[in-house]
């Protein structure tokens, strides 16, 4: 993709020291206006079928082209069955979000991809997995995950339906500086010590509103050594702290992962590449806003128990007791959540009964995430009143774990092997909790009602999901 904004690294010594999210956004200011907003060319635009809608009928109304039509990947993923996949789509809502997606792809001239292509899946998943996702690139889409992408060095982020009809229109939105916050991650994680627990706690810390108006950074020896896997799950539940945007600076283990991607650059133009981005580093001197620090050395894996991420503990703690926090809004707001969750204060997290277990997502649904859990499952078998769904991220994903045996080791043990998609992360289709049904879930959301009207569900890593669907109820996976 030829037209996209390259980062250029500046002179030794003469520019003021920069952060990466400041490299990045600087490469792709177009027009800068009077009050302080930017207008900022965006590289990489993914379309899904439940945010795009609105925008191609305001294109079809004034009769505008795409500009760059290359530029756009579109994909449905919210509103895709995960059973059934041969068999034509139910009347109903979800069927009409796919047709009219795949029928404005036709019109406009997007390379729209099938439920049926083995490059299906969560666009959150396949972006990375094609090489749509680069590092220094602009990246938006319809869904407020769309911070994924920042695992690679990318400024993305998610963006409402009247800013998807700009951004095909034009190849650019009207956007405002964020802040910059440097979270920095020290320390090796413990066995059974996952990426997911570290951003649990990491929101418990700082709190769902901890990042408003910042553009996250992670920084660390933590990072250094996580796989592109975790760095997007970290990246993903960004938006949980109130962050729009999370990003990790590009190194070896990014540039290892986007070689060869379909999409990715090759011979002398991946050599430019590489260059350019091997200059995506925050400078030494770069001043922060905001420095958070957490050592993640000791941390135990953790468990929502609200209806919040920010409500969360390490598994072999208790439900807090509202009356001793001393905010009266926070104290309500706990209260509420306790009440929906129906939890009482000072109930131990680990030995709460659950119903459903839910692994997939676009936090978890990748194959790294399905290895880890189909080792906790290995040989065992799902608790007798325990319902497991396990739900790849991608055809891609779902093909490769299938190769490796991993299906095999699910559906041994008692869980449902299911198609790719975003399931019962969002309740669409039959693929949600029923009212009061507990769920230990590798999702990114637990607010009311997410997976399903009444539904509680319990946020953790894969692998302390598929030991609550052995135990029958949350446990403490370094038990197993």
């Amino acid at each position: 993709m030829s037209s996209d904004r390259s980062f250029q690294p500046a002179e030794s010594g003469s520019a003021t020291p920069r952060t990466l999210y400041d490299k990045v956004w600087d490469a792709h200011v177009v027009k800068t206006y009077d009050d302080g907003n930017c207008l900022l060319y965006i590289d990489r635009h993914l379309v899904q079928e439940v945010s795009s809608p609105q925008a191609f009928a305001g294109l079809v109304a004034a009769n505008r082209p795409l500009r760059r039509p290359s530029a756009h990947i579109a994909v449905a993923d919210h509103a895709v069955p995960t059973v059934g996949r041969d068999r034509p789509l139910p009347e109903g809502l979800a069927s009409r979000q796919v047709s009219r997606l795949a029928q404005n792809a036709d019109r406009f001239g997007l390379n729209y991809i099938r439920m049926q292509d083995h490059r299906h899946g969560i666009v959150h998943v396949i972006g990375p997995e094609l090489g749509f996702t680069l590092p220094g690139v602009t990246l938006v889409c319809g869904d407020s995950h769309t911070s994924t992408h920042g695992a690679f060095g990318a400024i993305a982020f998610g963006i409402g339906a009247s800013e998807v009809e700009c951004a095909l229109a034009t190849q650019a939105l009207r956007q405002r500086k964020q802040k910059r916050m440097r979270v920095t991650l020290n320390g090796p994680l413990s066995p059974s010590v996952t990426v997911k627990d570290i951003v649990l706690a990491l929101i418990a810390r700082i709190g769902a509103v901890g990042g408003v108006g910042y553009a996250i950074e992670y920084a660390g020896s933590t990072i250094a050594a996580l796989s592109m896997e975790a760095r997007m799950t970290l990246c993903n539940m960004t938006i949980e702290a109130g962050s729009r945007i999370g990003m990790v600076a590009p190194d070896e283990t990014t540039f290892a992962y986007v070689k060869g991607r379909p999409l990715a650059p090759t011979g002398a133009a991946w050599d430019q590449a590489l260059a350019c981005w091997q200059g995506l580093a925050s400078d030494p001197h770069a001043v922060f806003d905001k420095e958070v620090t957490l050592d993640v050395s000791a941390l135990a894996p953790h468990v929502s128990w609200g209806t919040t991420p920010e409500e969360s503990a390490a598994v072999d703690m208790r439900v807090p007791d509202p009356a001793a926090e001393a905010d009266p809004s926070r104290r309500a707001r706990m209260q509420r959540s306790l009440d929906y969750m129906d939890l009482k204060p000072g109930t131990k997290l680990a030995g709460l009964p659950i119903d459903r277990v839910f692994i997939g997502s676009c936090t978890n649904g990748r194959i790294e995430d399905l290895r880890v859990a189909a080792s906790i499952a290995c040989g065992r078998k799902v608790a007798a009143h325990v319902a497991g769904i396990v739900v790849p991220g991608s055809a891609s994903v779902r093909l490769l774990a299938e190769a490796e045996g991993l299906d095999r080791i699910f559906r041994e043990a008692g869980f449902e092997w299911r198609e790719s998609g975003c399931s019962m992360c969002v309740a669409i289709n039959d693929d949600r909790l029923n009212p009061g049904e507990r769920c230990a879930s590798t999702s990114n959301r637990n607010f009311e009602g997410r997976q399903g009207q009444g539904g509680r569900t319990h946020l953790m890593s894969p692998a302390m999901a598929a030991a609550a669907a052995i135990a029958g109820h949350i446990v403490d996976v370094r038990d197993y």
